[in-house]
């Protein structure tokens, strides 16, 4: 299951980085896998992976769901952040990104939640995607 969890992961950072319009709203070099110490601005990083067995008789498959957060930093716009997060539902939902080693049957945007982190005060939109691929 990790190998398509890296997979996916890493075909949607690439993606992501060169999807001009999301570099033009929040600027290039502004998608993590973690958030970097003393971000500034809007970034978004990785969240949450739930990984699922989605096997047949005769092919190796994972399902997936997994999240994207966009962080605005405190006193940051939220709409901004929201509007980022448009942008990227946008980019992922249906695409048809290449996979190493993995076929993607299905990637399709699930939901997204506008909070605030009660610790930092950052603002921060996760979206939600499930995604289904099979082993080459």
């Amino acid at each position: 299951m990790s190998g398509a969890i890296l997979a996916l992961r890493s075909a949607v950072q690439a993606h992501l980085a060169a999807h001009a319009p999301l570099t033009a709203l929040i600027g290039s070099g502004r998608i993590h896998d973690e958030a970097p110490r003393a971000a500034r601005g809007v970034y978004v990083t990785h969240g949450e992976v739930d990984a699922r067995d989605w096997s047949t008789g005769s092919d190796s498959g994972c399902e997936q769901e997994f999240g994207l957060v966009v962080w605005a930093e405190e006193g940051g716009s939220s709409k901004l952040a929201l509007q980022a997060a448009a942008v990227l539902v946008a980019a992922l939902d249906r695409a048809p990104l290449a996979l190493a080693g993995h076929r993607l049957i299905d990637l399709a945007w699930r939901s997204t939640k506008l909070s605030r982190d009660a610790a930092t005060r950052l603002a921060a939109v996760t979206i939600r995607f499930r995604a289904v691929s099979e082993a080459l």
